[in-house]
């Protein structure tokens, strides 16, 4: 049976069902308790990975993360992202890897987040105008000056993540992946062979209830939802893959974390497999 467990870097334990803090809205009002209350019930689930980046409202999605869970509890890994820039009208959000910037971020992730150590930091995307070499270490950097325990990558190539390996160690990779879209198979494959953390951003393909006949067929076998069969495969698809489903429904959540508990026969999950993606 696949461990429902995974260490990251070798070091943060954490169940590998996780949650992806994007979708929670920010803006003061109801719609913000509602999250705070998501974000709790998240915890209270068994949840120990919770996922959230700067671009996710500039800040505002790790502060409202520190006032729903902070002082955090001991199990709990909030990881977060840097590396875009916010829009400066007339122009748009842009991928910045500048040294100076990559700091600043980080020490606004610090503050935010309320933490004087960032355990998983991942650059949200590499910039192709700053040297990797300048990008990751500015991350290795921060690292050894202990602002920083681990380093993750966001949206990279096989040849990106072999390149990111002779600079640093490199314990997760972010990449959009689910059983309907699979482009990044190559880099969940390299990940699994490294023992990488590979955690899949839209875990679930926003079509996967119409997509099938077959996830039909197997979600009524097992008396679940198709969203509960697609996140059920990821965790059979290898031990590294560390799911992080958002919503910022208690319902919803609760129906994903459900999913880590579902067991896909090996039948089951050949036939899932065999799904081209689209």
């Amino acid at each position: 049976m696949t461990s429902s467990t995974f260490r990251i870097g070798g070091e943060l334990g954490v169940r590998r069902l996780g949650f992806g803090a994007m979708r929670l809205p920010t803006d003061p009002g109801p719609d913000r308790q509602a999250a705070i209350a998501v974000a709790r019930r998240a915890v209270e689930l068994g949840v120990t990975l919770i996922d959230t980046a700067h671009m996710y409202g500039w800040g505002a999605n790790e502060e409202l993360l520190a006032e729903a869970l902070y002082p955090y509890p001991d199990d709990l890994l909030v990881a977060t992202k840097v590396g875009v820039a916010p829009p400066d009208p007339p122009h748009e959000a842009t991928l910045c890897g500048r040294p100076d910037f990559l700091r600043d971020q980080v020490e606004q992730g610090l503050r935010r987040l309320r933490v004087d150590r960032l355990e998983l930091l991942q650059l949200h995307r590499i910039d192709p105008a700053v040297p990797l070499a300048d990008q990751l270490g500015t991350l290795r950097e921060l690292q050894v000056q202990g602002k920083i325990g681990h380093i993750g990558l966001s949206e990279v190539t096989v040849a990106e993540l072999e390149q990111a390996r002779q600079i640093i160690d490199v314990a997760s990779v972010q990449n959009r992946y689910n059983l309907l879209d699979r482009e990044h198979e190559a880099v969940l494959d390299a990940c699994a062979a490294a023992g990488i953390a590979f955690l899949p951003w839209r875990p679930v393909h926003p079509t996967v209830t119409k997509a099938t006949a077959e996830v039909a067929a197997v979600a009524a076998e097992l008396g679940a939802t198709a969203a509960q069969v697609s996140l059920a495969w990821l965790l059979d698809r290898s031990p590294v893959v560390l799911p992080i489903p958002g919503t910022a429904s208690i319902d919803h959540l609760q129906e994903n974390v459900a999913a880590a508990s579902l067991r896909l026969s090996v039948d089951q999950w050949r036939r899932l497999d065999r799904i081209q993606p689209g």
